[in-house]
């Protein structure tokens, strides 16, 4: 038995087969064709299908998640990501099902990307027993999902503890949105790197201008670099420091890709965090760095398809919108 996974963000779509256990058998990506058109995106989806499908533990499939950035609506099963201008309303859960070489039988289940790494991450990774966390991915865009009294909590549609678009300058720069100074305007990728080069740092010769290459001019001292990375942190801590006041948190997580620089990236946000979060109750909350690293949104996508995170519209055994504590895949 085994359960599949797709991971969809602005800058990768990754797909993978895992075991009950939560081991990954196979993996397979390919670059999203972001500014595509939407059949363009969806053939790109159906071509990481095509490569798991291919594996013999295919005839084994036994269901299959599917982890979109959003904002997404897992009830009518659509998407319609920020940084994927394409899909707007696009039905990326009845696309998939209708794959050729789909199992009869299995239907995706639809989640968001944070979602499905915070049902990771409070699976088997950093969240692990912890019962109020907020869990973060850092990446192309910002997301991020919630673990409230020991249970991952995804709202009616499946976008709660949607972090990336809560505004932290009043006055901040327009947001793909449609709102102004969201924290993904700060600290995606994308804004490291723009915020870098505008403010005069360039990637060494035949080096693409990513947060990875700042990332790397921060750790050897260059200042526009390290200011890009500071801005980004003080972004990530001043919503940190806003959920933490407003739900009260025992842990925060951080995974994806920018969250891969390091102290680079968390010297800052825990810097200016203790600035921000000054309330008794939510000063000191630790932050640390995602267990499951960039496999945990394939492992938390997986985990939704098996049934073990449900993905419900106000109603549930945990109360509306909130799925039970994630158990391992066959439970």
């Amino acid at each position: 038995m085994v359960y599949g996974a797709l991971d969809i963000g602005g800058t990768k779509i990754a797909g993978a087969l895992v075991d009950p256990d939560g081991a990954l058998v196979v993996k397979a990506r390919c670059a999203t064709p972001a500014q595509g058109t939407a059949e363009e995106l969806a053939s790109a989806v159906a071509s990481v299908l095509d490569e798991l499908s291919g594996h013999p533990r295919w005839s084994a499939l036994a269901g299959l998640g599917i982890g979109c950035a959003g904002p997404v609506d897992t009830v009518a099963g659509t998407v319609s990501p920020v940084n994927i201008p394409a899909w707007r309303g696009f039905p990326l859960a009845e696309r998939v099902a209708a794959h050729p070489r789909m199992p009869a039988g299995v239907r995706p289940v639809l989640v968001g990307d944070a979602v499905a790494m915070t049902a990771a991450e409070h699976w088997k990774g950093a969240a692990r027993g912890v019962d109020n966390a907020l869990c973060m991915v850092v990446s192309t865009g910002v997301g991020g999902g919630l673990v409230l009294g020991g249970a991952v909590h995804a709202g009616p549609s499946g976008n709660a503890g949607h972090i990336g678009h809560i505004s932290v300058e009043q006055n901040g720069p327009d947001c793909p949105c449609g709102a102004r100074g969201c924290v993904e305007r700060f600290a995606s990728g994308t804004a490291i790197a723009a915020h870098a080069l505008e403010g005069g740092w360039s990637p060494p010769p035949g080096v693409a201008p990513t947060a990875a290459a700042v990332a790397a001019a921060a750790r050897e001292g260059n200042p526009e670099a390290r200011a890009a990375f500071d801005r980004a942190g003080r972004a990530l801590a001043a919503a940190v420091a806003a959920t933490a006041a407003l739900v009260e948190l025992d842990l925060v997580v951080i995974g994806g890709g920018v969250a891969q620089a390091g102290e680079t990236l968390f010297g800052p946000l825990r810097r200016h965090l203790a600035d921000y979060a000054v309330l008794d109750f939510a000063r000191g909350v630790p932050v640390v760095s995602a267990a499951l690293e960039l496999d945990a949104g394939l492992i938390g996508a997986a985990a939704a398809g098996s049934g073990a995170v449900a993905v419900r519209s106000g109603t549930g055994p945990a109360g509306p919108g909130v799925p039970g504590p994630l158990p391992a895949p066959h439970a």
